[in-house]
């Protein structure tokens, strides 16, 4: 890859810092899509050797890269996301994707196909790490910044994400317990 191909590809990545998200960090500030991405890629990395049978290096690929689309559309949060929303951020992901580097558009194709698919270890890991971060990014903000149908929302998000793994099913039990606690302070104010 050319210097100025990485620097063209690292300028329209620099979106996402930028890019908001609907949560908050733990002190109140609304988290960007690139704090979001990178969390999930570090939550890839420190459970590495849970998964001993999967290629690790392809999850963090996964996790890292998981929403350049939004670089694109913004970030849309999951419970107003359409249909249509997610076509139009597919659409121009992919125009994207297919005008950068051959192989770095090869590679990115691939993992995205995979990753759409959901059919591997990898891309079932990947997609329950994206749904458990969101989750415990709400546990660590601050309750006065969830909106009603969020505390339910985040007591039953991402369980069938996890059915596959009894390690992230135990995982998804520890996060309903801080849910189920931060819930219940909140109620004793």
């Amino acid at each position: 890859m050319l210097p100025r191909e990485l620097l063209d590809i690292l300028h329209v990545a620099e979106r996402l810092k930028d890019t908001p998200r609907h949560c908050t960090t733990s002190k109140g500030r609304t988290e960007s899509v690139a704090e979001h991405s990178w969390r999930v890629a570090l939550t890839a990395y420190l459970i590495r050797d849970e998964f001993p049978e999967l290629d690790m290096d392809k999850v963090i690929r996964m996790c890292l890269i998981h929403d350049l689309g939004e670089c694109f559309t913004g970030d849309i949060p999951v419970f107003n996301k359409t249909n249509s929303d997610r076509a139009v951020e597919a659409d121009l992901l992919d125009q994207w994707v297919r005008s950068l580097p051959a192989e770095v558009s090869a590679d990115m194709s691939a993992l995205y196909a995979e990753m759409d698919a959901q059919q591997t270890g990898e891309a079932r890991l990947y997609k329950a790490l994206d749904k458990l971060e969101a989750v415990i990014q709400h546990n660590e903000s601050p309750i006065s910044t969830w909106e009603p149908h969020e505390y339910e929302l985040n007591r039953t998000y991402a369980h069938d994400a996890v059915a596959f793994s009894g390690w992230l099913t135990s995982l998804r039990a520890e996060i309903l317990k801080d849910t189920d606690a931060k819930i219940e302070k909140e109620s004793e104010r």
